[in-house]
């Protein structure tokens, strides 16, 4: 009897996976460790922007061939394996027995269910967070339950309420945290007696931008035999929000505030964070006071940190301390002009320890009493901005060096070096520089930092510079917190921890609580805050990153909601970024949009991602990242904060 074969057991396929990536047109991308993949907006199944998906390669023939001047081939998505959304944001549309919500985000095209008698008092047309509870199949669409009206869904000022909820930011206290903020008094002689200095007749000054809303920074120079005494004088929050405490807390989960577009949320009640924390003129108030003591080539010879009690006598906005700089001859000019040559010779000497010295810009939305746009002010780095930033660095080192020297549990700033991955991609777009093959490439690449000046140096004031600079700066680790102090390679600092913010970022008051603790000689094996140290780092890591997300897109959304008005109009700008799809352009006030492929030519165009490069295949037009550009606005959408351009 002829025996008959078992069955091969066939082995489960595997399909290319990544994370969905769709576009405002409709379709999408998946990266994957076999190929970047375009996903046709009818093929995207029942996967949302974010989601990590599998992906099959459709036919390379008929309608997908050549996908679509992609630049890469087309797929499908066969598998949802994670998602990215477990709410989002919606226009509640009654339509008995539902109220359908649909998204906001036009990049998600699946409306989600929910039952009109769970919410029957839900005005139609308004705007609402909808946790989803199942999401969309082949027979069945998602379901949901609403979780929060946030208004009429036509109003511009709801854009800001949708950053708010889409980051999931608290916006209230809760009332422990309250009650104890209520109760909060200064004691200037209790103070005195449990040891802080009297510093009320030594004078001090706080220097912030116009719209500052809290004043947690001070700055005293006094000339000595030697050289001089800088003073820097931080908010003593420590002493009103005690470990543990509601308000501690409250102020742990957020780890920051968040400066918005139209608002500040603060990770302090306003009894601290705009009051009895924050140095107004004339105000007595309780600080952490670092002296430093530099001779006159502001070489450190001795500090001293203690608590102390001062009285701002001055306060100053970045523009008022600038004239006062080149024009004043009276005290307070005096006093700058000091702080200023100090800060000069600081900032001298971090460069030749290698320290990186990026240009930025900052561009901020002016806005009206209604919350409307009425302009776009740029920021940049001045002497009047340095000299304060100068003198905050400085203390940050010292405190870290202080705490670290004597082994106390503490959280510190830690910027690692970057990849020599990265560093190393770089080389093919540096290389078309002539100045580049004076840079030893082998240290380049190994990130040391002086290579990293040198190029930023040769590069400045060249055409290439914008690019150079914007490239080094994409190669860049980010900063985090970590509870061991291993350096700041951006600033050159072997120890390097947050000090001057105790107000708004919550790593800052856990300093100044083991500046406090070491101050009344407590021992570390008995600081309670110890064990937490490494999740707090982690924490604070995490939400300083959605806090920077919110910032940014608040100002976006301002910003393109003032250049509604000139769409048609022609700009100028710089190539921030070259894809398959388009190329990104950024204008003189920092926003930034998208050329589609469609408005560069009908040709077929070729990415090379390694010299940043997309090119014509018919005219050999090249667009390279760093190059200037103009271009015209045609779509300005605040809401999904999109600017589309064209270019003639």
């Amino acid at each position: 009897m002829s025996r008959s074969k078992s069955p091969t057991r066939k082995k489960p396929r595997s399909y290319p996976r990544g994370v969905l990536d769709v576009r405002y047109g409709g379709y999408g991308f998946v990266k994957t460790a076999e190929g970047e993949y375009f996903i046709p907006e009818r093929k995207m199944g029942y996967a949302f922007t974010g989601d990590l998906v599998e992906v099959s390669p459709l036919p390379k023939r008929g309608k997908y061939a050549n996908a679509p001047a992609a630049g890469c081939p087309a797929a499908r998505v066969v598998r949802v394996l994670g998602r990215a959304h477990d709410s989002l944001i919606g226009r509640y549309e009654v339509c008995e027995p539902f109220g359908i919500v649909v998204p906001e985000d036009p990049r998600i095209n699946h409306d989600i269910f929910t039952m009109r008698a769970d919410n029957p008092d839900v005005p139609d047309g308004s705007l609402v967070r909808v946790r989803i509870v199942t999401f969309p199949e082949r027979n069945a669409a998602a379901t949901g339950v609403i979780e929060e009206v946030l208004g009429p869904a036509d109003e511009s000022a709801v854009d800001i309420e949708l950053i708010i909820a889409h980051h999931g930011l608290e916006t209230e206290f809760s009332e422990a945290a309250r009650k104890e903020a209520s109760l909060v008094t200064l004691d200037e002689e209790g103070a005195l007696r449990d040891g802080y200095r009297d510093l009320r007749d030594r004078f001090t000054m706080t220097i912030d931008p116009a719209d500052a809303r809290d004043f947690d920074d001070a700055l005293s120079i006094e000339k000595t035999d030697n050289g001089w005494r800088l003073g820097v004088h931080i908010a003593d929050v420590a002493h009103y929000v005690p470990w543990n405490s509601s308000l501690d807390l409250d102020a742990r989960r957020r780890a920051t505030s968040v400066y918005l577009a139209d608002r500040v949320i603060p990770m302090l009640p306003e009894e601290l964070s705009a009051e009895m924390c924050s140095l107004k003129p004339g105000c007595v108030r309780r600080t952490m006071t670092v002296d430093l003591y530099v001779d006159k080539k502001a070489h450190l010879v001795s500090y001293d940190i203690y608590p102390a009690l001062i009285c701002s006598h001055a306060r100053l906005t970045y523009e008022q301390a600038l004239d006062l700089l080149t024009d004043s001859k009276d005290e307070i000019g005096g006093r700058l002009r000091a702080l200023s040559t100090l800060a000069k010779a600081r900032a001298a000497a971090r460069k030749a320890r290698g320290g990186l010295d990026f240009a930025t810009v900052e561009a901020k939305a002016r806005l009206d009493d209604e919350g409307h746009t009425i302009g776009i002010d740029v920021r940049r780095k001045t002497d009047a901005t340095s000299l304060v930033e100068e003198a905050m660095i400085f203390a940050n080192e010292v405190v870290a060096h202080h705490i670290s020297e004597r082994e106390f549990p503490c959280i510190y700033r830690v910027h690692e070096q970057p990849a020599a991955d990265a560093l190393s991609g770089l080389i093919p777009v540096f290389q078309e520089f002539s100045w580049f093959s004076e840079i030893p490439e082998a240290l380049f690449v190994a990130g040391n930092p002086h290579a990293l000046c040198d190029v930023l140096d040769r590069a400045s004031g060249r055409p290439e510079e914008e690019l150079v600079s914007s490239l080094l700066v994409r190669a860049m680790q980010r900063a985090v917190y970590r509870p061991d102090c291993a350096g700041h390679y951006g600033l050159a600092s072997t120890h390097y921890a947050h000090f001057t913010s105790p107000i708004r970022r919550y790593p800052d008051l856990m300093v100044h609580r083991a500046l406090h603790a070491l101050y009344a000689g407590e021992m570390a094996d008995r600081y309670k805050p110890a064990k937490d140290l490494t999740w707090l780092s982690e924490h604070s890591s995490v939400m300083e990153r959605v806090a920077d997300s919110a910032a940014r897109e608040s100002q976006e959304c301002k910003i393109i909601e003032y250049l509604q008005q000139s769409v048609s109009m022609r700009f100028s700008g710089i190539i921030s970024g070259v894809a398959t799809y388009g190329i990104y352009v950024r204008l003189e006030n920092t926003a930034e949009g998208l050329v589609p492929i469609r408005f560069l030519g009908s040709e077929y165009f070729a990415l090379d991602p390694a010299r940043h490069l997309l090119t014509g295949q018919e005219t050999g037009k090249v667009w390279r990242l760093g190059d200037r550009v103009e271009v015209r606005l045609e779509e300005a959408q605040p809401r999904t904060r999109t600017l589309v351009f064209s270019v003639d």
